[in-house]
């Protein structure tokens, strides 16, 4: 039989069935015999557990982002790009709380209350600067009664300029006026407002005193940590006539707007950290799903900055403040609030 050259880079098989001798070379020790053992099972490492917790992490973020972002095509845009200015510095948010009562259910507890009678239109009823500056969160709340001239023409509350030429009128007076720029803008009504609170099951406010407000629909019977339901929040945050039980005796806040200007700044503190402790991404997204018909952005801002927000503003403790402000009547007898000759100081943060 003629020998076939050999190819280092063939594999030899044996094609004769039977059994070969096993050649020993001189001095080798003898063969040990292997431990037959059962099939071979997989080890599932920590190597292997990381990859497959990156995988799940990879595959629930694909799809909250395609949540998210099915959420985000439902905000509706208003084209303020030719009115912002911006900021130098930090990024300042123009929020904006309206008493619209679209999508509140005509049923939803308070719902006499809410909607009144004879309400039209749509106005103002929370106007605040929020910004957000090195990790750092500061708000300005703006008074409705502030008195000054509303889009470069004569003097009148600052909600009228909401009334008369909705959000690109506000943030030009806001600008021209307070000298803020403004980086965007966000808007939510009633209906956004319930639906946060219910996604998020509710808020806790920690008051020193029981309170109620017949007008709003408070009624909080109990002093100290009280979670507030949808229908409560929105009831304790509208109330300009709010009424505490101090020692048995009935105490009515005197200072009407600019009270229910502080209780707005507390609430708002504790929504942030509310949503600090929020760490199921799916109560994110209901979050996200409960306003997202019933919020208004600027054409600017994207899902990305909206997220960056979220961010910076979950579990946030937000250094609070105030315009401040003088009590002046006018000639037609309004009782309304004048920009202090000293408020730049309290400005001043918000205009760099």
């Amino acid at each position: 039989m003629t020998d076939v050259p050999h190819d280092p880079r063939s594999i030899h098989v044996n094609t004769d069935p039977s059994p070969q001798p096993t050649v020993v070379p001189a001095g080798a020790p003898p063969e040990v015999q292997p431990v037959r053992r059962g099939p071979r099972r997989r080890r599932f490492g920590l190597g292997s557990l990381v990859l497959t917790l990156l995988a799940i992490l990879i595959i629930a973020g694909m799809l909250l982002a395609g949540m998210a972002w099915s959420s985000w095509r439902g905000v509706e845009r208003v084209d303020l790009e030719s009115v912002l200015v911006g900021s130098d510095g930090g990024t300042n948010y123009l929020v904006v709380g309206t008493d619209s009562r679209d999508g509140v259910a005509a049923d939803a507890e308070n719902a006499g209350l809410i909607f009144g009678e004879g309400i039209a239109g749509e106005r103002t009823d929370t106007i605040a600067v929020l910004r957000v500056e090195d990790g750092v969160v500061s708000l300005l709340a703006i008074p409705r009664d502030l008195y000054l001239p509303i889009d470069g023409g004569s003097p009148s509350r600052i909600n009228a300029a909401f009334a008369r030429g909705g959000p690109a009128s506000l943030a030009r007076t806001i600008q021209a006026e307070l000298g803020i720029g403004i980086d965007h803008y966000l808007e939510v009504d009633f209906a956004g407002f319930l639906g946060l609170v219910d996604a998020l099951g509710g808020v806790t406010i920690d008051l020193p005193f029981p309170a109620r407000d017949p007008k709003s629909g408070l009624d909080i019977p109990q002093a100290g940590p009280v979670e507030l339901d949808s229908a409560m929040a929105l009831a304790y945050v509208r109330s300009r006539n709010y009424i505490e039980l101090v020692d048995g005796q009935e105490r009515r806040d005197p200072t009407a707007d600019l009270g229910r200007v502080q209780r707005q700044q507390k609430f708002l503190g504790a929504l942030f950290a509310e949503l600090g402790t929020t760490v199921n991404p799916f109560t994110m997204l209901d979050a996200l799903d409960a306003v997202a018909d019933n919020v208004r952005v600027d054409s600017g801002l994207s899902l990305r900055d909206a997220a960056r927000l979220g961010l910076a503003v979950r579990g946030a403790s937000p250094g609070t403040a105030t315009v401040p402000t003088t009590r002046f009547i006018t000639d037609a007898g309004a009782d309304v609030l004048l920009l202090d000759a000293g408020a730049g100081e309290v400005l001043a943060p918000f205009r760099s």
